[in-house]
């Protein structure tokens, strides 16, 4: 299993590389960053300082989507990344949910993602694109094996459908062993009705980790009250899926949309942030199903868990008070464990 570590790119800049490099040293592949331009600094810049400070480590956004910048922009961004840095970058893309929203603008639909998707991975090849009404361009510039994967972050049906037919990988923002299993089985039979090995889709699981010196009440507790802003975050995206769908018709496992309930609004400017206000709503329940808390064997446990749903990579978010112990204690014990 391959370990990622997702952060926001709050100022300084100099301290997102410095936890990237500690990730690297500590066993992670892959490094993620959020994208919304209003709310945290340029993903991308910061990026470059990332894969110059580092030698292996794949950085990407966790997740970008194709209405901030314009698909070539995007796709001329991760090519020159790759001819600088060797093919180390990986794009995440969804709907943008905050990067569109706090902009004031509707997130993006699902035929524009695809039509991102296709002309992203072509130009990033060096291969012609259409960037729409028989505009066709290509980069002259891609040397020969360029290549710019795209992963797509999915949680409703005709999301994991398309995700399963179009990306590369699959980014399912949540831990939940009953949920990982239902959505990566959606995922991979779409996949294999578009005539396609389901293998071929990289499943990347993110959620926050948070390690803890045992299991007393005392430690979960303040583990969960660092962790509970995800709930919060998800629930975001949920309750899209419930007023699209409905909370009850079997469109969308009710294991996911039943805790929103009581959900009263949703402030940005607290967004993916320890202490979140808004997410008070959210149980002890789901922070427990949606994340890693615990002692270190109850993490390699769940690892070694969802490793067997299918699950290539586990994409750590590090936002709380405890960034370098974890990312520490995941290099040092559990990596090692779920690896072995």
């Amino acid at each position: 299993m391959d370990f990622g570590l997702v952060l926001q790119t709050d100022p300084p800049a100099s301290r997102v590389v410095d936890l990237m490099k500690r990730a690297e040293r500590n066993g992670f592949s892959h490094g993620w960053t959020f994208d919304s331009a209003v709310l945290w600094q340029e993903p991308f810049v910061i990026h470059s300082q990332v894969l110059a400070h580092t030698s292996t480590l794949k950085i990407g956004p966790m997740v970008t989507n194709p209405g901030t910048r314009t698909w070539e922009v995007t796709a001329s961004t991760f090519a020159t990344l790759n001819d600088m840095f060797g093919n180390r970058t990986v794009c995440g893309i969804g709907r943008g949910d905050s990067a569109m929203r706090v902009a004031g603008r509707r997130p993006n639909t699902l035929a524009r993602i695809s039509d991102a998707i296709r002309v992203i991975r072509a130009l990033g090849r060096g291969e012609e694109a259409d960037l729409g009404g028989g505009t066709v361009v290509r980069f002259p510039w891609i040397k020969p094996g360029a290549e710019v994967p795209v992963w797509m972050a999915a949680y409703g049906p005709k999301a994991l459908k398309m995700t399963g037919e179009e990306a590369d990988g699959f980014i399912l923002q949540l831990a939940d062993l009953y949920l990982t299993e239902y959505m990566v089985k959606a995922v991979r039979d779409a996949a294999e009705a578009a005539g396609r090995d389901p293998s071929e889709v990289t499943v990347c699981v993110a959620a926050p980790a948070y390690v803890t010196a045992d299991d007393s009440p005392g430690a979960l507790a303040h583990a969960r009250e660092q962790c509970r802003w995800f709930g919060g975050m998800v629930g975001n995206h949920v309750a899209d899926l419930v007023s699209k769908y409905g909370a009850h018709t079997g469109a969308v496992p009710e294991e996911l949309t039943d805790y929103i309930k009581a959900r009263e609004g949703y402030d940005y400017a607290h967004h993916g942030r320890s202490g979140n206000p808004d997410t008070r709503f959210v149980p002890d329940e789901i922070v427990d199903r949606f994340c890693l808390i615990g002692p270190v064997e109850k993490h390699i446990e769940k690892l070694t868990a969802l490793r067997a749903l299918g699950v290539d990579q586990f994409a750590l978010y590090d936002m709380h008070d405890a960034q370098e112990a974890v990312i520490d204690a995941y290099g040092t014990e559990v990596i090692p464990a779920v690896n072995a």
